[in-house]
């Protein structure tokens, strides 16, 4: 016999109480337009080859682009940044409007102030429940000094 199946809240109360940074994933359409979203699922997955994963809502706006995209940025959010990660889990008609970014040579979506951009080709995908889990392989990047956003018991957190 299997055991029951965890309620849905009972699961988000559980996982809470695991702090984790928070990033904003970008990306941009094949008509340019850049898009992003708000996650707190980045994780490594492999130093050779240099793999990470991150986790998209099927039914999230992004989701079908960043399968489509051959690229995309996790963008590591500082603590002054909050208002950032509001803004990119929010339905706002267009995030990227009055925020600072800026595009890199190769014209992908670099957040100004970010604690780091990790730069990645688009490796695998795997349906994760109600996620695709999207590995990235990591092909560049850069780092900013700074102290991580947070995210705790459902809201945002700072180091001490």
């Amino acid at each position: 016999m299997s055991p029951p199946e965890l309620d849905p809240s009972e699961f988000r109360q559980l996982l809470g109480r695991f702090a984790t940074g928070v990033t904003v994933l970008t990306v941009a359409t094949q008509q340019g337009k850049p898009m992003g979203m708000t996650a707190n699922s980045l994780s490594s997955v492999s130093l050779t080859p240099p793999l990470v994963s991150v986790c998209v809502d099927r039914e999230a706006e992004l989701h079908e682009v960043i399968l489509r995209a051959p690229e995309f940025v996790v963008n590591v959010l500082g603590s002054p940044q909050e208002a950032l990660a509001r803004r990119f889990s929010d339905k706002h008609e267009d995030r990227f409007d009055g925020i600072g970014y800026h595009l890199s040579p190769e014209g992908l979506i670099l957040l100004d102030g970010a604690l780091a951009h990790v730069i990645c080709e688009r490796y695998a995908d795997h349906p994760g429940g109600d996620h695709t889990i999207v590995i990235g392989r990591v092909v560049g990047g850069a780092t900013n000094d700074g102290r991580p956003l947070l995210y705790y018991r459902g809201g945002y957190a700072a180091l001490g």
